[in-house]
């Protein structure tokens, strides 16, 4: 049953349209959303609303549901749209009256709310995880190839001497800052938004949303209910904006790759096993999985994109539009700990070939050295760039 039905059957097309794949996608939030019904639960049996002996009941259906969840043996149904009123009506189901407290002094807009920050709170420490793991195996290769040298590039060209430990230090360094940038959007989206209801507050109960908010692990409270609403798409936008800082590293590291691994350079090679083939071409060993990475960070650019444009012109307050924006959040975080997993992979198994490194470090690296060195035997820098400039423009 839909919590808000009131005796009108819907029409079968416009049901299915505004539910969409609400129900898919709520799978994921499911565990989430019970999480927040157990505080809810506690805080009502405190201001009275629940006996004791209700909100144990309570907490434990829904518990319930989550060891069912984590069996995936608990299923939301079209019918049910969305993950809240599937746990409402299993609640109902399972205790009777009692079920049908749980919803007492909320709305679902703060229900989808809490579910995704608690969400997406998680996933931050799963990303924080998954980078320190890529940044070891970038340590471990620089570990004992760091000395090799390799030509460095400007506009494609060779241009002055680098080395492996510059150029993936360089990656590393990059990390640092998206550290900086999890740290802060961790810091922004930890606030609980449960008490704000459907934007503008509950009336006649005074609920103890630090309570709450501290049950659930949250530092601090949203007070003004209509800055939740105003939050939401906001946050995610943002959320979805630091992972495309981490999918760049990983688009410009897998074009290196690429270029590197290219018998034309022969710098990096890959392992075999993690290229394709040519269905026609027998000699062929493609990178799919590196051009595959680097086209992952206009996916996720493509969702911050979506997600811009879909809370653009909205009135303050809940609207039907911000529904959209719980997919591109979701697909953002499961691309993004993909591409990060896949390319630790890949770095974990290359080989640098010194001998090819080496034989890249042809004279022209080194015409700025020389032009410094004329200048340290006192000729003006524009002179011995120009005298060094003649010699290798023969």
């Amino acid at each position: 049953m839909k919590l808000w039905k009131k005796g009108v059957d819907s029409h079968t097309l416009i049901e299915k349209f505004t539910v969409g794949n609400d129900y898919v996608l709520d799978m994921t939030l499911l565990p989430y959303d019970c999480i927040a019904s157990q505080a809810h639960a506690r805080m009502l049996c405190k201001i009275g609303i629940l006996t004791k002996q209700e909100e144990k009941k309570i907490n434990q259906c829904l518990t319930k549901i989550l060891k069912l969840s984590s069996e995936d043996a608990f299923v939301i149904t079209p019918q049910d749209e969305d993950c809240h009123t599937a746990i409402e009506n299993f609640l109902t189901k399972e205790l009777g009256e009692t079920g049908k407290k749980i919803h007492t002094a909320r709305s679902r807009n703060d229900q989808v709310l809490t579910a995704l920050r608690l969400y997406e709170k998680d996933e931050l420490k799963k990303i924080k995880i998954i980078i320190q793991e890529y940044k070891g195996t970038l340590k471990k290769i620089i570990s004992p190839y760091g000395k090799i040298p390799i030509p460095g590039y400007t506009h494609m060209q060779k241009a002055m001497p680098s080395s492996i430990t510059m150029w993936l230090g360089s990656y590393i360094d990059s990390i640092e800052d998206t550290l900086i940038l999890i740290d802060s959007v961790d810091t922004l989206i930890d606030q609980s938004p449960l008490g704000s209801a459907a934007g503008f507050g509950v009336p006649i109960f005074s609920l103890d949303k630090k309570m709450t908010a501290k049950e659930m692990g949250f530092s601090k409270v949203m007070d003004n209910p209509m800055y939740c609403q105003l939050s939401r798409g906001k946050f995610e936008a943002t959320l979805i904006h630091m992972m495309t800082q981490i999918l760049f590293d990983l688009n410009k590291l897998s074009t290196d790759l690429m270029l590197f691994s290219m018998k034309e350079f022969g710098y990096v090679e890959l392992p075999e096993e993690f290229c394709t083939g040519s269905s026609i071409m027998p000699q062929k060993k493609n990178p799919d999985v590196l051009e595959l990475v680097r086209a992952k960070y206009f996916v996720i650019l493509g969702e911050e994109m979506k997600v811009q444009s879909i809370i653009g012109n909205l009135m303050s307050g809940y609207n039907r539009d911000l529904q959209l924006t719980k997919e591109p959040i979701i697909v953002s975080f499961e691309t993004t700990k993909a591409c990060l997993e896949v390319m630790s992979l890949v770095l974990s198994k290359i080989k640098i070939n010194e001998s090819q490194c080496k034989k890249a470090m042809t004279p022209e690296l080194f015409a700025t050295e020389e032009a410094y060195k004329l200048v340290k035997k006192g000729v003006p820098f524009r002179e011995a760039y120009r005298t060094v400039g003649k010699k290798y423009s023969k």
